[in-house]
């Protein structure tokens, strides 16, 4: 039946946001009459208990609005309730002081709309038996519910379990609320990070919540429920739509829940928990400024608050600027790939303040001499590629190796770019190694590129000298004595090392002789004993008499081009395995 119809719905069924009216909690449960559902109290949960709904309840008008909270539910047979009433009250009457006149009923129903009262209910058992035109047509103008009751109902039971529940509520709202208080001073106390108080945050409120700094770029996101996509994207664009609120507050468009984070009233950076994409506020119907909205509740500005709180102090133990533990931690997941789906990663870097569409990405890694101080090279470097207009990410990875991330227009040569950031990084660190991957056209491919830099690092040892044209090392400059170096604590390489050349070793050992390096000459002259002997000093026949000597100690056979590669891969073994 429609609302226009004075007898109204019967409640039988789910209200308009779906729940139950008929002796069940919102989750489906029987309700006792006494139990807090955790929640506000709304109209319709108050329809529901048995109680109530033994009166055959009947919504005349206002369906629509049966989750407005119950604050209160007063009793009253006076013909102007309002002056005794604060808001949010369950208005029950029997209508014994309903005006007879229609612009008296008109009157009381503006004063129960005008003070906030959650609904009108009235029993039509003793002055009527049909709620009267006038005021339904009252309330349905001020849109205050009207809900009429067909069979006796003991009012003072209603309101002893009514209050027994807001009472309840209240008291588990303060439980919950002291459990948050000790959840953030626990996290305080053990020195907790930025990261794991924007988890404990996103867990207690089941939301996203997300730290940025004052420029509006997105630092940690903290997920709840969603992708990280949905949630950064566009941010900067979104963050700037949102005024910064004075307190714990709702702001912008989309009903952001917003805290400034600071210290000494100097701002930090400042503090977003979303709505739930399905929840009023983010329609953007919610009130600014507000602290306790539609879709937000006093929890959750009192998680807010204390996540401010917490973050201050974890700026004041964690001195690490909240911008490098970003990169830091952006470079690692990219690196990694520990990003949900490569939409997820887009939008964390692009939150980040760094190009991703339109752009080619650069993977670098320098290693810095464990001689220097890696955190003063890594905001260095970062403060010298800002200057000079460089888009790049930059973080340190591990205690000496700082990881960048480069982005460039497809058509901007890449080794110009590396050149410089090599040289500048050379600057600040002087010994630094720097080697590079090769440029990846989609950040889902910035994960090669980085294991492509890490593995000429790898074959990359200390004091190696550079190519001429360039500061930087890439794959094409990993050759087999490289390769050999990357691989030098694998057993397996040092084992073939000490199977080929061991017993020449021990031979040279026991009798101080240098067999080794006559091999390692003739090894190097391609196989041509007069090259070798001329590069040793001796003469050929010396030489000749040297190389049966190795034959016959290594069982070999120099004239062979197969085994002598073998020899020299084992010679090219060795040498890397004796580097310090």
């Amino acid at each position: 039946m429609s609302e226009n119809d004075p007898t109204g719905p019967n409640l039988t069924g789910p209200d308009p946001a779906g729940r139950p009216l008929t002796g069940q909690d919102p989750a489906g449960r029987p309700l006792t009459g006494q139990e807090p559902t955790g929640r506000p109290l709304t109209v319709a949960d108050v329809l529901a208990l048995p109680v109530l709904a033994a009166g055959r309840p009947q919504v005349v008008t206002g369906a629509t609005r049966l989750d407005r909270p119950v604050r209160w539910v007063h009793i009253t047979e006076l013909t102007d309730p309002a002056s005794f009433l604060k808001g949010g009250e369950l208005v029950l009457t029997t209508g014994m002081p309903l005006p007879e006149e229609p612009a008296g009923v008109r009157r009381y129903v503006d004063e129960l709309a005008d003070v906030g009262a959650a609904a009108l209910v009235i029993e039509l058992v003793r002055r009527y038996h049909r709620p009267p035109d006038a005021l339904v047509q009252a309330c349905r103008t001020r849109g205050l519910p009207l809900v009429t009751l067909t069979e006796d109902v003991n009012f003072l039971e209603v309101t002893q379990v009514v209050h027994a529940l807001i009472l309840g509520n209240q008291a588990d709202a303060m439980r919950r609320t002291q459990r948050i208080h000790e959840a953030f001073t626990a996290l305080t106390l053990r020195g907790a990070g930025p990261e794991d108080v924007l988890r404990a945050a996103a867990e207690m409120s089941g939301r996203t919540v997300v730290l940025e700094n004052l420029v509006h770029q997105a630092l940690i996101c903290e997920p709840s429920g969603g992708a990280t996509e949905a949630a950064l994207t566009g941010w900067e664009r979104r963050s700037r739509a949102t005024p910064p609120a004075d307190r714990a507050g709702v702001s912008g468009p989309e009903g952001w829940l917003v805290a400034s984070v600071e210290y000494q009233g100097e701002g930090w950076g400042r503090l977003v928990m979303l709505p739930a994409p399905s929840g009023t506020a983010a329609t953007g119907t919610a009130p600014t400024g507000t602290t306790a909205p539609p879709g937000f509740g006093p929890e959750d500005v009192t998680v807010l608050e204390r996540t401010a709180m917490a973050l201050t102090i974890a700026r004041l133990i964690h001195t690490t600027p909240w911008e490098r533990t970003a990169h830091r931690n952006a470079l690692r997941d990219l690196a990694e790939q520990r990003h949900r789906s490569p939409a997820d990663a887009r939008a964390r870097v692009a939150a980040l303040g760094l190009p991703t569409e339109h752009v080619c990405f650069i993977a670098v890694l320098a290693d810095i001499p464990a001689s220097q101080d890696t955190a003063t090279t890594e905001v260095r470097l970062s403060e010298e590629l800002r200057a000079t207009g460089t888009r790049a990410l930059v973080g340190r990875l591990t205690r000496t190796r700082l990881g960048v991330l480069l982005t460039l227009r497809p058509s901007q040569p890449w080794r110009p770019a590396v050149e410089r950031l090599s040289r500048t990084a050379r600057g600040l660190a002087p010994g630094a190694t720097v080697c590079v991957g090769s440029p990846a056209p989609e950040l889902a491919d910035v994960a090669r590129s980085f294991r492509e830099a890490a593995r000429v690092a790898e074959a990359t040892e200390p004091g190696r000298p550079l190519p001429e044209d360039r500061s930087f090392h890439e794959r094409s400059d990993v050759g087999l004595r490289r390769l050999l170096f990357a691989l030098r604590d694998d057993t397996r390489i040092q084992d073939y090392a000490e199977r080929q050349l061991g017993p020449l070793i021990d031979h040279d050992t026991r009798h101080g002789t240098d067999l080794l390096d006559i091999l390692r000459r003739y090894l190097d002259a391609a196989g041509n004993k007069t090259v070798a002997a001329r590069s040793s000093g001796l003469s050929r026949e010396t030489v000749y008499q040297r190389l049966r000597t190795i034959e016959r100690i290594l069982d070999r056979d120099l004239e062979s081009g197969e085994q002598r590669t073998e020899l020299h891969v084992a010679l090219s073994a060795l040498d890397v395995l004796r580097i310090r």
